[in-house]
């Protein structure tokens, strides 16, 4: 509930600080002393729309704060922890607005946007008068209210659920139907692209190993060209060894006969056998390290062709075949297989539709039936507000479009006179009407689904007498449930309070000004502006009588 409001250079409002407490807190003065400008500068702290023309003349800027004291589990908290915002326990909201328009919000005392100060507003504050339209007059509103009413808000966020989980499940499956037209479009594409990539065999790396071995084998052709010159010039046909050899064969026979003379011949040729082997033995050895075989070099440049061909033609890196004839493979399977997954899929969110629809065929009959006891609760207040010819009805159209609140459009309706056509709330009743109407269902709803702060603004103008004593003991049961605020001219209503406010203008003495006093009344003061509210600019004993009698009705309800 609402623990404090200070209000500083807002119009007519100075300096104000005020403190209020749980039940009925009504507020009075006479007209023009500045209600309105206390209720504009309050609706600026809950994120209402700022205007440079609410600070006060001769000051820059204008400043409002409301503390509220609430229960652990507050929806507001929830709002709080979702937007990393502290909460040690109070709830304060500031509202800074400038001489120029500019306005800064804060939220125990961090900044924030003006629409998340308006969000919590909405769930701490409800304001309520002949022409608001901010509270139960906004029909988007209403199915929230009457699921509250019944006791229908889990069922009401089980359908929502389901809802939700339908339209996942619609989605998957239209997204897996999607994928196998686009596949089944491309599938003979699809199909030889795996049957050349399997044939291929592409492998992470290949391309890189076989472009190194093709560089080392094209290095090693030119030397393993000249070694197989020199191999076939030292041991091939070409070669020296056998002519030598024979030429030594028949030196060796002479040998016996002059010795001395061809022995030293044989000996250098046979030197020379020698090292003509070992330089063909040091010829092989290096034509076996250079490795280079024509065939290969010819075998690793198809493939590498191969390779690189498919790279351009699937348009990706070579090193990305394996990844992608994985993926074309996948889309077979899918082919192959996705008939029966994407009739998984269909079968699942016809499940989820048919659960979606039970639980919002359950909902909506029990709507209709919280909606007739809501309006029986309704009109059964009416009569005492001199609204005893009128009659209060939930509308309940019906429209199966699936929807997250279910299949239901809820709105209240009035009807304000037998023979007349009944109609939307805010379309069809006065302004006096509509705020009695107001008054009467929140009295109904004031314990579910209602913020903890009621502020009624001047909702007993143009009754009187009983029906403003009507007004005021509804107000003051009300306020057993909720904290209520009522700005009132009626002194019946103002002797249910168990708080009161005086709001007066006062001249400053010493600036040619005026400005909006707000001070607590003690009861002998509350007696004496009761009197007046009864009698007028003179107070008489008789009014002042009146007033005694007002407080002690009250106080004896």
């Amino acid at each position: 509930m609402l623990i404090a409001l200070s209000i500083r250079d807002i119009v007519l409002i100075e300096r104000l600080d005020l403190s209020f407490h749980s039940g009925l807190t009504v507020m009075t003065g006479e007209t023009g002393a500045g209600k309105s400008i206390l209720l504009d500068a309050f609706t600026l702290a809950l994120g209402g729309r700022g205007d440079g023309s609410l600070v006060r003349q001769g000051t820059t800027q204008g400043q409002v704060t409301a503390e509220f004291d609430l229960a652990a589990d507050h929806p507001a908290r929830g709002l709080l922890a979702e937007a990393g915002i502290d909460d040690d326990g109070a709830l304060v909201l500031r509202r800074v607005q400038h001489a120029d328009g500019r306005t800064r919000a804060f939220v125990n005392d961090q900044s924030v946007s003006a629409q998340m100060l308006r969000n919590l507003g909405r769930r701490l504050v409800e304001i309520h008068g002949q022409h608001d339209d901010r509270a139960l007059v906004d029909p988007a509103s209403h199915r929230a209210l009457l699921d509250a009413y019944g006791g229908l808000v889990e069922l009401a966020e089980e359908v929502g659920a389901r809802a939700r989980g339908w339209r996942v499940a619609r989605t998957e499956a239209a997204q897996e139907k999607a994928r196998l037209d686009e596949a089944a479009k491309e599938a003979d594409f699809i199909r030889h692209a795996v049957e050349e990539l399997t044939a291929l065999g592409p492998e992470p790396g290949e391309e890189e190993r076989l472009a190194t071995r093709r560089t080392e084998m094209m290095r090693f052709e030119k030397i393993a060209t000249d070694l197989a010159d020199a191999q076939d010039a030292v041991g091939g046909n070409n070669s020296p060894i056998p002519g030598l050899a024979a030429a030594v064969r028949r030196l060796e026979r002479r040998a016996g006969e002059v010795e001395a003379l061809v022995r030293p011949a044989v000996e250098a040729i046979d030197a020379a056998l020698n090292a003509l082997d070992l330089a063909r033995t040091h010829l092989d050895a290096a034509l076996r390290e250079a490795d280079f075989d024509p065939h290969e070099l010819e075998r690793i440049e198809e493939r590498l062709f191969a390779l690189r061909a498919a790279g351009r033609k699937y348009a990706c890196t070579v090193d990305n075949l394996p990844n992608v004839a994985a993926r074309f493979a996948d889309q077979i399977d899918a082919l192959d297989h996705g008939a029966e997954t994407l009739r998984g899929l269909e079968a699942r969110a016809d499940a989820m539709e048919a659960a979606y629809r039970h639980a919002a065929r359950d909902l909506s009959q029990k709507r209709r039936t919280a909606a007739v006891a809501l309006d029986a609760a309704v009109n059964a207040e009416l009569p005492p507000l001199k609204l005893e010819r009128a009659r209060f009805l939930t509308d309940c159209q019906v429209d199966e479009a699936a929807q997250a609140d279910g299949y239901d459009r809820i709105e209240f309706w009035v009807q304000t006179n037998p023979g007349t056509r009944p109609g939307p709330m805010m379309k069809v009743a006065s302004g006096g009407e509509l705020a009695r109407f107001l008054l009467a269902l929140k009295v109904v709803l004031a314990d579910r689904g209602s913020a903890p702060t009621l502020v009624f603004d001047e909702i007993d103008t143009g009754v009187g007498g009983a029906v403003a004593d009507a007004i005021g003991a509804r107000l003051a049961r009300l306020s057993a449930r909720v904290q209520v605020v009522a700005v009132t001219h009626a002194p019946q209503v103002a002797a249910r309070a168990g708080n009161h406010f005086r709001i007066a203008k006062e001249a400053m003495a010493d600036l040619d000004r005026v400005a909006t006093r707000v001070a607590p009344l003690a009861p002998a003061h509350r007696r004496e502006e009761i009197a007046r509210m009864l009698s007028g600019a003179e107070v008489t004993s008789e009014a002042r009588a009146a007033a005694d009698r007002l407080l002690k009705g009250a106080a004896a309800d």
